[in-house]
Order: structure tokens, then sequence, then C-alpha cells
């Protein structure tokens, strides 16, 4: 009996031990998806921003190469308002920027996620947009550090 189950054990290991090997090949071949490394996504749109059409920008990359097969998608809404926000497709533009017009044509608080799906790994940077001269009085603190699960897709 002893003797069956370390054959056993012995056969398991082998296949999960190929197991491996061939996801390690299939995921050298797929620019490092699925494995450690960080993807970093950096916002380089300003904080400060005139109430008129915008580029909203953003840097991906991963052990400090440019990430040019991502998947950026901007979200923006303004401040107290996340269920009327709007979703943006960023577009490569250069070595891991993708970029997306938007305009704001109001003075106010805004908030924007940088939806990014690379290499098997998805990260949301944010940051607040202070778009003109809005009243400070008005503004809603947001602390949603979730995905989308407040957005209304158009």
């Amino acid at each position: 009996m002893k003797k069956t189950l370390a054959v056993l054990a012995l056969a398991t290991m082998t296949l999960v031990g190929c197991g491996d090997k061939e996801a390690q090949d299939s995921t050298s071949t797929h620019h490092n998806e699925g494995t450690l490394e960080e993807v970093v996504v950096h916002i380089q749109t300003a904080e400060k921003l005139a109430v008129d059409e915008v580029v909203l920008s953003a840097k991906v990359s991963q052990s400090d190469k440019a990430v040019d097969d991502a998947t950026v998608e901007f979200e923006v809404w303004e401040s107290g308002k996340r269920d009327e926000g709007h979703m943006i497709e960023g577009n490569l533009t250069e070595d891991g920027v993708y970029e997306a017009n938007f305009t704001f044509d109001h003075d106010g608080i805004y908030y924007m996620f940088a939806h990014t799906n690379a290499r098997g790994l998805h990260v949301m940077p944010k940051q607040e947009l202070i778009v003109g001269n809005p009243d400070m009085t008005k503004v809603i603190p947001d602390d949603a550090d979730d995905s989308m699960s407040h957005m209304n897709h158009e």
C-alpha cells in the first residue's frame, strides 16, 4: 500500500512539474504575462486644468520598459456624481503612453481612474482633477478605490 501511494505521489509531482514548465514557457512568449513583474501606470494629466478639451494621459511600463499592448480606459466623474461618470478609451500614442480627449464644460473637482489591463494584471491609479475655479465648499470628497462598480456604461 505504501509503495502504491509513493508511486502515485511521484507521478502526480511529475505531472505538476510538467504543467509548471508549460506555464512558464507560455508566459515567456506573452510579454511577461503572469509574472510577478509590477505593471506601473503613471498618470501624466496635470492636476489643475482649464475648462476646455484636455488630453487625459497615462504611461504604462513594466520593468522600466514601455508597455504597448495594454488596454487603458479613463473613468472620469465630477465630485459626488460618480454614477454620472464617463468611460473613455485610451489610445496608444507613443512608447507606453495612452491618451484620450475629454471636454470639461464647467468648473469643478473631478476624479479619474486610469483603468489599465496589461499582461494579466489590472492597475487603476486615481487622480483628483481641479478644473477651472471650483467652489470648494461644494466639493464632496471621494474615497472610491474600486473599479467600475458604480459606473453606468454609455
